[in-house]
């Protein structure tokens, strides 16, 4: 009974363990050990004993370090608490089936016999069945273990090289090199925490041009007044008084800002707005949504100023909050979710000019999807994500978040500002390092300045194709050793 007990408890704590290397805490060992104690777990294991071990451990992870999807359904969806507690756990449990699949391939790749491959597969395994939640479904990247190293962990600079994958790669095998206990092995676990710390001091982009002035405004609307009729011109002055306030050159307002449809806007908002920015030369974006002749509407962002006007259309829209998953109609029927159902914006959506700069623009969950992000940055000089985290309150969600956003400006080199209506609203540079931001849940402006860079990293050259190349190969090679042990 004792052996049972512990079989079912220890990968479920490991997996909680590894939540405080993740933002807000940022403890970035946390997951690297944790994980070298789940493969040391299933070094010996079947196969169906590491599948087990392998949900275990997701569970744990997704349980805690994702918590606030019951947040998000039950204070501001409306779902009852009890229906909300089941959607989190049915969700936490399916989304765990990609480590119990990673951990369950590694082993059955290595089985039976307690090969040295084994220190192989299960890191390639685990970085390759993270890629895949990353797309599978529309995808789900949250809590990739590269996300934990950003912006102190010395593995962060193999972002610029290998993206977040990569970077997630590395983790994992430091993490497998440790668990063996081998002492060549644990060596070279150190010496790769050290290439990542050399990689580090290497200058990927260059400045272009002198800093922007700019000002990020965070509305700090309640989600629950967000759509209300009665709240929309409070919303509106606030957000007038908070941009003719300002004297930066670009001024950027959160995801839907303006709760109205484009064509709804009161006669003169925008223009009166847009003057105020271009009598400094400058420029101005919103979120908000566009709705089309025929009857579609996007989750936008539009500029306005003295450059010409842009526009950006949301592409990787959010299941159950802007689009509906077939199927579902009736879960989305129970919560109190306006505008359901967004169409989608282009894939290849260039960037937006602005403030003498180029703007690679994305909406609040896009910026977890690094590759799609590939395009608009090679010719960007600044990346700009507007959001809103109202729907996730005081959870761990809008660090969480922050975090992925500095690890897009890590793999593209760049700047970038980040206009989030309750926060956390911020500017990080090229590095992943926050340089400025508002404390989450007030209303105010964020003033400062941002260099714009050009030039480009491998990861904005290849994309996820070194990382996925690495996977295979360490996979094949442990498949090779494992096959010539047994033989």
């Amino acid at each position: 009974m004792f052996r049972l007990i512990r079989n079912l408890l220890i990968p479920p704590v490991l997996g909680a363990l590894a939540v405080p290397g993740f933002a807000p805490l940022g403890w970035w060992p946390l997951p690297i050990l944790s994980l070298a104690g789940l493969f040391w777990w299933v070094r010996a294991a079947t196969p169906r004993q590491a599948l087990l071990a392998g949900w275990g451990y997701g569970l744990g992870l997704f349980l805690v370090g994702v918590s606030w999807v019951f947040v998000s359904l039950s204070t501001y969806g409306g779902l009852p608490a009890p229906v909300a507690v089941l959607a989190t756990l049915l969700f936490c449990g399916f989304i765990a089936l990609f480590p119990a699949l990673a951990i369950w391939l590694g082993v059955r790749l290595t089985a039976p016999t307690l090969s040295p491959g084994v220190w192989l597969a299960l890191p390639a395994a685990w970085a390759l069945l993270e890629w895949v939640r990353g797309w599978f479904l529309t995808g789900f990247p949250w809590l990739a273990f590269g996300y934990s190293q950003v912006p102190d962990g010395p593995l962060a600079g193999f972002a610029p090289v290998l993206g977040v994958y990569g970077v997630g790669l590395a983790v994992a095998l430091v993490a497998g090199l440790f668990a063996s206990l081998r002492p060549n092995l644990v060596t070279a676990g150190v010496l790769l925490l050290a290439a990542g710390h050399g990689l580090q001091q290497v200058e990927w982009t260059r400045p272009v041009g002198a800093p922007v002035s700019v000002a990020l405004l965070q509305g700090n609307v309640p989600q629950e007044m967000k759509f209300r009729p009665d709240k929309l011109a409070t919303t509106l002055q606030d957000y007038a008084r908070q941009v003719l306030a300002s004297e930066a050159r670009l001024v950027v307002l959160p995801e839907t800002a303006v709760p109205l449809f484009r064509s709804g806007v009161p006669a003169g908002y925008l223009e009166g707005l847009a003057e105020h920015v271009k009598r400094r030369d400058g420029d101005l974006l919103l979120g908000l949504p566009v709705d089309t002749a025929s009857g579609e509407y996007y989750n936008a962002v539009v500029s306005a100023g003295a450059s010409p006007a842009g526009e950006y259309r949301k592409h990787h829209l959010v299941p159950f909050g802007e689009f509906v998953p077939f199927g579902f109609r009736w879960l989305v029927d129970m919560m109190s979710i306006p505008l359901g159902d967004f169409s989608v914006g282009a894939p290849d959506q260039g960037p937006i000019a602005a403030a003498g700069q180029r703007l690679a623009v994305n909406v609040c969950y896009e910026d977890a999807f690094g590759e799609e992000r590939i395009h608009a940055a090679r010719e960007a000089t600044l990346l700009v994500n507007v959001s809103n985290d109202a729907w996730f309150g005081n959870s761990l969600s809008p660090r969480q978040h922050l975090q992925i956003g500095a690890m897009r400006s890590l793999e593209a080199g760049r700047w970038q500002l980040r206009a989030n209506n309750t926060g956390i609203t911020a500017i990080v540079d090229e590095r992943g390092r926050v340089r400025a931001e508002l404390p989450p849940f007030t209303q105010a402006t964020l003033a400062g300045s941002a260099q714009g860079m050009a030039g480009l990293t491998p990861y904005l050259r290849w994309g996820n194709v070194p990382a996925l190349g690495i996977m295979a190969a360490l996979l094949l090679a442990a498949g090779l050793v494992s096959r010539k042990r047994r033989s």
